[in-house]
């Protein structure tokens, strides 16, 4: 490596994080190297700048979340969203079997799907396999929004065999096992409550369609609002809700699926859905990258590019630092 590239790869780690710079040392190397003072300034100047940018961001993406949380990622069609759940239907249906502990492998899951049986997978997990798939065929089939009513009709479709009362809100007491001894006993059903909470989510212009998801989502998971089924058919009214807002789908990985347990649990414990619902924005929203929303990849294109043009003026005043693609240094220096 030359000594000009030396010099530039230590300028770079020097660059790599603004707020480890010694601004005062940088500006009283100007004082010492006036054959090189135009850098420093320069350098002195671009720290400056990038604090003050990372500041800026800092504050943008704090009155973001204060407005508008949980943006959607995705922009479909409801048309478009439809056929995408569509495809995907044996993927989706594998996962929310999981739900009910059902361990079919993917093949196993497409072969059931297809209408034929899979030696030593119980009746059971058959039927719940087959319902789940039923059920993301409602949903895909319901062009107008979401109701309780709708909600009733899912639970109908993928508790219909272990429900007490398929289709029907839960009206006595009911609990979940959280493992060891602990135990939760969700509130007592209040249909108009419910009626009027899914109302108000559904109609309040300041939350994304994801954030209404999810929202929803797990709060119909913490209220036990059916008898059974209560995370399969929470998920498919979801994913409804995410359908028509042309938002991609929710479908929580099963590599992450251990952490997901854990807070699902601490959200039955404590009521508080922050965790989970911000968990589940960053590993458990699906779509199409064509159909990502460019709206959050701006922000991040209008940073770059303003760094990159801070760098290229650097450059531009100091020959000996020269970008890659300069053909006569490409090969003894990094990139920036």
């Amino acid at each position: 490596m030359t000594k000009s590239s030396k010099k530039v790869e230590k300028i770079e780690q020097l660059l790599a994080d603004p707020w480890i710079v010694d601004i005062q040392a940088l500006r009283g190397k100007t004082a010492h190297n006036p054959d090189k003072h135009q850098l420093f300034d320069a350098l002195h100047t671009y720290v400056l700048d990038k604090r003050q940018e990372g500041i800026i961001n800092e504050k943008e993406a704090q009155n973001m979340t204060k407005t508008q949380a949980y943006m959607d990622k995705y922009q479909f069609t409801a048309a478009e969203n439809q056929r995408f759940a569509r495809a995907n239907f044996t993927k989706l249906v594998h996962t929310n079997a999981r739900f009910e502990g059902v361990n079919t492998t993917l093949p196993q899951t497409q072969t059931i799907m297809d209408g034929m049986s899979v030696a030593g997978v119980p009746v059971e997990d058959i039927l719940t396999i087959v319902n789940l798939k039923r059920g993301w065929q409602y949903i895909t089939a319901q062009n107008s929004p979401l109701t309780l009513t709708m909600e009733k009709q899912i639970n109908k479709i993928v508790a219909a065999e272990d429900a007490l009362v398929p289709g029907e809100l839960r009206q006595g007491k009911g609990g979940v096992n959280l493992g060891s001894e602990d135990f939760f006993e969700p509130p007592l059903i209040n249909e108009k409550q419910e009626q009027s909470f899914l109302q108000k989510i559904l109609a309040d212009p300041q939350m994304t369609t994801t954030d209404k998801a999810l929202t929803v989502m797990y709060h119909n998971m913490r209220q036990q609002i059916f008898w059974d089924g209560n995370k399969r058919t929470a998920t498919l009214s979801a994913n409804k809700i995410m359908i028509d807002g042309g938002a991609g789908l929710i479908n929580v990985p099963l590599d992450k699926w251990d952490q997901w347990n854990e807070l699902i649990a601490n959200y039955y414990r404590t009521n508080d859905m922050t965790k989970i619902k911000q968990w589940t924005y960053d590993n458990g929203i699906q779509g199409l990258q064509i159909r990502a929303n460019l709206a959050l990849k701006s922000v991040k294109d209008k940073t770059s590019k303003r760094i990159q043009k801070q760098l290229k003026n650097i450059a531009d005043q100091n020959p000996e630092i020269k970008p890659k693609n300069d053909l006569e240094n490409k090969n003894d220096r990094p990139s920036y």
